[in-house]
């Protein structure tokens, strides 16, 4: 069910929104990404046309990255090739990580609302990245990483918006069409990462962080943070009553004043 100023849609309340006039203002790409962005398949979407307008920009926002940066991105490899930069580890850690992300939303969850906010949010990183990255990583690389950025960006928003990304694939000098190319897959390599920064609280305030290797033992991790000198100088003169680890995130040591 469509909702529109607190009502169901219908021509009696005079709130319907003509589709044919929402295509000539904004295109048929932007009304069928608001649609299906604004709420899972299994609510009422509720009509609102500032985010019909929010549609529009971000799609007009991929469409200006990838022409500002033609050139380059036609003359880029389709993968970094040799080693990467720590920067450029994290920025590809993402690109496949948003990958998987929008694949299980499509597959298994079918919510499509989900699947385009992670692909918005690959583009703000595409954007920082595109900042951040020219006086930090090498410009192979940068445009290595720019270009499967883009064409992942490209790819995963081939079902909500085809007629903006089969231009945009053809720009990049792709032959055929983008509906005829598989689907991107995520890179186990690429995900993993190879360190964690770990905070440790005592009695729920941070207290310290410690850098450790992915897949470390909670019993190691626990040593460490019990170990670690700035957490030491709190724990003088207090008993610990327990030590509790969220893995991958945080390790909280509880405390109790010594009698």
């Amino acid at each position: 069910m469509v909702i529109k100023d607190g009502a169901k849609m219908s021509k009696s309340r005079g709130n319907v929104v003509d589709p044919d006039e929402l295509i000539a203002t904004y295109g048929a790409d932007t009304a069928r990404l608001f649609s299906l962005f604004a709420a899972p398949p299994e609510k009422d979407l509720d009509w609102n046309d500032r985010g019909v307008e929010g549609a529009f920009r971000f799609l007009n926002r991929v469409w200006r990255f990838v022409l500002g940066h033609l050139e380059e991105l036609r003359a880029a490899p389709r993968r970094p090739e040799g080693g990467l930069s720590e920067e450029g580890r994290r920025f590809r850690r993402t690109i496949h990580e948003t990958i998987q992300r929008v694949t299980d939303d499509i597959e298994d969850r079918f919510h499509f609302n989900t699947a385009i906010s992670a692909t918005m949010e690959l583009v703000n990183a595409l954007h920082a990245f595109e900042t951040e990255s020219l006086d930090r990583v090498g410009q192979g690389e940068r445009r290595a990483l720019l270009r499967e950025a883009v064409e992942a960006v490209i790819l995963l928003l081939g079902p909500f918006a085809p007629h903006i990304t089969e231009e945009l694939w053809s720009r990049l000098g792709n032959a055929g069409s983008i509906f005829r190319c598989p689907w991107p897959k995520a890179d186990p390599e690429a995900m993993t990462r190879g360190e964690l920064l770990i905070v440790v609280q005592v009695d729920g305030r941070v207290r310290s962080r410690l850098t450790v290797e992915a897949g470390i033992s909670e019993e190691a991790l626990k040593a460490q943070a019990l170990a670690d000198q700035r957490v030491q100088s709190w724990l003088r003169a207090r008993a610990i009553e327990r030590v509790v680890v969220v893995p991958g995130r945080l390790v909280n040591i509880v405390t109790r004043g010594q009698g």
